[in-house]
C-alpha cells in the first residue's frame, strides 16, 4: 500500500499551536487520498514552532500532487493555529513543499498548490485552474471596498480590528510592543509626575528639560543645543522626519510679496532675489495645504490653534539652507516685513505636516495591502499628536481630503518625486542624505523587483496577458483611488518595465518611505520646543508680538507635551523581532532563481548599509533612516 509522508510546520508566534483537530487531504492528478485526521487531541501535536510528520497511507498512486486540503475542526473551544508549510514526500522519494503561512480560524480549511509560482495562463489542468478561480473569489469576499470618508481612497471594509482577516492582522507581539513601549517611555522619561497638571503652561524652556533628560539620545540632545539656530531650522527639511517638502523655488507665490529689500541682508552672492531664484539657490517650503483646516477643540481651556505657514530658504555659498523668510499664515492681510517673524512660531506647525505624509504613506498601505481603516483612524486620531492635539476635531479628515488631491502616482516614484521637487542634484544640495540614501535604496529595490518579475514575465506580452495583475491594477485605480482625476494611477501595465515600477512603487513606499518619516520622531520631536505637536495661542498678526512669553504659552501644556514625548518615543522603537528589508523567512517563493534574486538583493542592502555607516562615522548629525539595516519590511507602526 503506497504511503506518503506528510511534514507540517508550526509558526512560531505567540498562540501559534492548537489542540484542535486537523485532517489532511492529498489531490492527486490521478485521484485523492481519504480524508485523513493527523493528531488527536492533548497529544501535543501542533504546539508553537514545532515540525510534525505523519504518514498517509492510500490504495493507490495518487499521481502527482497538486493540492493538498488541510482542515481544522474544533475540539472544545476554537483554537486558531497557524502553518508555515507542508512537504509532502511521494513513495518515490520526490518532495513537494507547499507553502501555507496563514492561520486558520473557527472551522475552517484552506487548500493549497505547490509552490511554484504560475501565472494564470500557464495553468493548464481544470484541476488548479478551478482551485485558483475559487480562491479569487475568496479573496474578494474577505478584502472588501468601503469608502470611510467621502474624499478619501477607499480600504479594506472592516470597521474594528478584530474584524480584519486573521493574516493581515498585526501580531500579538506587536500590539503589545507598542503599550510596553510607551509605558516603558512614561516611566523612564518619569513625566507622570505632570499628568495631574494636564492643562498647565511650563514656565520656561528650561522646564522642558525636566522631561526630556531621562533617555539620552545623541540627534536629540544635538537638536535641544542647536534647536535655536537657522541651520538646524534648514538642516531639518533635508534630513529630518519631513524631508519630503522643500522645493526649490522657481517663481515667488502671489500671496507671498517677499522683496529683495527685505531678505537682502541674508543674501551672499551680491545677487538680486531675482537672480538668486534664477541661478537655483532659493529653496521653498509651503504648507498651503494646512489653509482652513479646522483646528481641534471647542472649550476655550483646550482651544487649538492652525496656520499654513510657508517659508523661504535660501542655499548660502557654504552650501547651508537657512530661512531668509517666513509668512506663519496664508491670509489677506500679508505681512511686509516677513523676516521679523521668529522662527520660533514656524516650528509649531511644521510637525503637523510630518505626520500628515506619514499618514499617506499608510493610505497608500491601505490601498495596496487590505490595512485596516479602524487603524487609519487610530493613527489620526491616537498615534499622530500632531493631529490628535491640533486636529482632531476633523480638521484631520478635512486635511486628508486636501492632501489627497495633490496625491498622484508619480509623486510617489521617489527618483520623479525628487526631480518634481528640484531637489535631485547633489552639487546643490550635497548633505541631503534622505536623497542620497533613497535613491540607493530605490536602486536596490526596482533591481530585486526586475529580478523576481522577468524570472516569470518572460516578454511583455506574458504581462498584458496576465489577467490577475491587469484587474488588480484597475482595481487599484478604479475602487482604490475612486478614478479621482488628478491621481494618475495607471489602469493597466503593458510591459515588464512599467510592472516593475509599479511593484518597487508599492515595496518602497510601504517599507523605506515609512521609515524614513516614521523612526527618526524621537530623535527631531521629543525635544518638544523644536517640533511641539499642538499651538494654544493663535499665530501672531504682525511684527513683534511673537516673544518668549507667546512661545512659552503657544506651546503643548505639562499634559500633552507628556503625552508627545511617551508617543514619540513609543512609535520610534523597533520590535525585537522585527524584520527588515530583505529578510523573508515565509518560502512563499521555492524556485532557486528567486532565492537567488533575495540573496542578491541582501548584498545590495549590506553595501548600502555599510556606505551609510562609513557616512555617518565622526557626523554630529548622522542619517540613518534609510539605512536598511534599519528599514522593516513593510509598514510595522
Amino acid at each position: 500500500m503506497p504511503s506518503y509522508t506528510v511534514t507540517i510546520a508550526t509558526g512560531n508566534q505567540w498562540f501559534a499551536g492548537t489542540d484542535d483537530y486537523i485532517y489532511i487531504t492529498l489531490v492527486g492528478t490521478e485521484q485523492c487520498s481519504e480524508r485523513t485526521l493527523l493528531d488527536k487531541p492533548l497529544y501535543n501535536d501542533f504546539e508553537r514552532g514545532a515540525v510534525d510528520s505523519y504518514s498517509v497511507r492510500v490504495e493507490e498512486n495518487l499521481g502527482d500532487i497538486v493540492l493538498v486540503k488541510i482542515e481544522k475542526r474544533k475540539y472544545w473551544m476554537q483554537d486558531d493555529w497557524y502553518c508555515r508549510y507542508i512537504t509532502v514526500k511521494t513513495p518515490s522519494g520526490d518532495y513537494v513543499e507547499f507553502p501555507c503561512f496563514r492561520w486558520l480560524v473557527d472551522d475552517k480549511e484552506v487548500v493549497l498548490r505547490d509552490g511554484r509560482a504560475h501565472l494564470p495562463q500557464d495553468d493548464k489542468t481544470s484541476l488548479v485552474k478551478q482551485h485558483r478561480q475559487k480562491e479569487l473569489e475568496t479573496r474578494r469576499r474577505t478584502y472588501r471596498w468601503k469608502e470611510w470618508q467621502p474624499g478619501f481612497p477607499m480600504s479594506i471594509d472592516a470597521s474594528r480590528h478584530k474584524d480584519l482577516p486573521r493574516d493581515i492582522q498585526f501580531d500579538s507581539e506587536k500590539g503589545v510592543d507598542f503599550v510596553l513601549n510607551y509605558s516603558k517611555a512614561i516611566e523612564n522619561l518619569f513625566v507622570n509626575q505632570f499628568m495631574h497638571m494636564f492643562q498647565s503652561s511650563w514656565n520656561d524652556f528650561a522646564d522642558f528639560e525636566r522631561i526630556f533628560v531621562r533617555i539620552t539620545n545623541t540627534i536629540s540632545e544635538y537638536v535641544m543645543q542647536h534647536w535655536k539656530e537657522d541651520f538646524m531650522f534648514g538642516y531639518q527639511f533635508l534630513n529630518g522626519c519631513n524631508p519630503v517638502v522643500i522645493q526649490k523655488c522657481t517663481k515667488l507665490p502671489d500671496k507671498f510679496p517677499v522683496t529683495h529689500e527685505m531678505v537682502s541682508v541674508s543674501l551672499e552672492r551680491e545677487l538680486t532675489l531675482e537672480q538668486e531664484i534664477e541661478a537655483g539657490n532659493v529653496y521653498i517650503v509651503d504648507y498651503k495645504v494646512l489653509d482652513g483646516i479646522t483646528p481641534n477643540g471647542t472649550d476655550p481651556c483646550t482651544l487649538q490653534y492652525l496656520a499654513a505657514p510657508i517659508c523661504l530658504l535660501y542655499n548660502n555659498t557654504q552650501n547651508k539652507i537657512l530661512p531668509i523668510a517666513i509668512q506663519v499664515q496664508w491670509c489677506s492681510d500679508v505681512f511686509t516685513d516677513i523676516y521679523a517673524i521668529t522662527l520660533d512660531i514656524f516650528r509649531i506647525f511644521w510637525k503637523i505636516f510630518t505626520h500628515f505624509l506619514k499618514v499617506f504613506t499608510r493610505i497608500f498601505f491601505v490601498i495596496f495591502g487590505g490595512f485596516s481603516i479602524k487603524r487609519l483612524r487610530n493613527y489620526l486620531n491616537c498615534l499622530t499628536e500632531g493631529f490628535a492635539n491640533a486636529t482632531g476635531g476633523g480638521g484631520h479628515v478635512q486635511l486628508v481630503q486636501k492632501g489627497v488631491k495633490s496625491l498622484t502616482f508619480r509623486s510617489l516614484c521617489f527618483p520623479d518625486m525628487i526631480k518634481i521637487r528640484g531637489a535631485d542634484s547633489k552639487e546643490d544640495l550635497p548633505t541631503y542624505f534622505y536623497r542620497d540614501d533613497g535613491y540607493k535604496v530605490w536602486e536596490a529595490t526596482k533591481s530585486f523587483v526586475s529580478d523576481v518579475v522577468c524570472i516569470y514575465y518572460t516578454s511583455d506580452e506574458t504581462v498584458q496577458a496576465d489577467e490577475e495583475i491587469q484587474a488588480f491594477v484597475k482595481d487599484v485605480c478604479s475602487f482604490g483611488m475612486q478614478d479621482f482625476d488628478q491621481c494618475e494611477f495607471p489602469k493597466s501595465v503593458k510591459s515588464r518595465e512599467e510592472l516593475i515600477e509599479y511593484l518597487t512603487v508599492i515595496v518602497f513606499t510601504a517599507s523605506s518611505q515609512h521609515a524614513a518619516v516614521n523612526f527618526g520622531q524621537y530623535d527631531w520631536c521629543s525635544w518638544i520646543p523644536n517640533a511641539p505637536s499642538t499651538m494654544r495661542k493663535p499665530p501672531p498678526n504682525r511684527k513683534g508680538l511673537a516673544d518668549v512669553n507667546l512661545i512659552i504659552e503657544s506651546l503643548p501644556d505639562r499634559g500633552r507635551s507628556s503625552w508627545h514625548l511617551g508617543a514619540v518615543w513609543a512609535l520610534s522603537q523597533y520590535q525585537e523581532n522585527e524584520l527588515y528589508l530583505g529578510m523573508y523567512p515565509d518560502e512563499h517563493f521555492i524556485e532557486k532563481p528567486v532565492k537567488e534574486a533575495m540573496e542578491k538583493f541582501r548584498k545590495q542592502l549590506a553595501e548600502i548599509t555599510s556606505s551609510i555607516k562609513k557616512r555617518n562615522e565622526g557626523k554630529k548629525l548622522p542619517y540613518y533612516n534609510m539605512s536598511p539595516d534599519k528599514i522593516p519590511n513593510s509598514v510595522a507602526v
